[in-house]
């Protein structure tokens, strides 16, 4: 039961990600005039806002399932946390991965002059960063080597990274300072 379940997550999970390039590849993915075609007037834009949207969605059902599996006392909610933290990882991947290879392509110069003049973008990168050494350590090996409670100590960062997160996007549609 817990592993079909398990199979149906992980599938609604990726709906995005296929909703995504489903937009973008439209319906003749041989096509590579029409590539884009289905995102509007500024693909771009509805890529980035799209995965950073989802990371944030991950984030945040993430680190709702602990209080939920207490307030329920449904012990086999902790099996999926996993698989949705990894896919946080996966959707700001794609967010930060649109913004350094399409938005800046890969032009150093270009994102330092970003970064000086944006802070989101700053803060944004910084919770990305965060979420780094817990997808690398999401493993059974990780827990064993590094020991059940510095394991623990370490995967708090995800409170930082969502912190990190959601002050992203407020400076992002500039209801904070800029």
């Amino acid at each position: 039961m817990v592993r079909a379940l398990k199979v149906f997550i992980f599938i609604l999970c990726l709906a995005p990600f296929g909703l995504l390039a489903w937009k973008f590849f439209g319906a003749h993915p041989t096509d590579m005039s029409s590539w884009g075609a289905g995102l509007g007037a500024n693909p771009l834009e509805v890529i980035t806002h799209s995965t950073g949207d989802w990371t944030m969605r991950f984030l945040l059902i993430t680190l709702a399932i602990t209080p939920l599996r207490k307030l329920t006392h449904q012990t086999w909610l902790i099996r999926f946390r996993r698989m949705l933290g990894l896919f946080a990882f996966f959707y700001g991947t794609l967010h930060f991965t649109t913004y350094i290879w399409f938005d800046k392509s890969f032009v150093l110069q270009d994102m330092l002059a970003d970064v000086a003049k944006r802070r989101f973008i700053t803060v944004g990168f910084l919770g990305f960063v965060l979420m780094i050494p817990l997808a690398l350590t999401s493993t059974v090996w990780s827990i064993r080597k590094l020991g059940g409670k510095r394991w623990q100590a370490l995967h708090r960062l995800i409170y930082f990274s969502a912190i990190a997160g959601v002050i992203h996007y407020i400076w992002l549609v500039k209801v904070g300072p800029d």
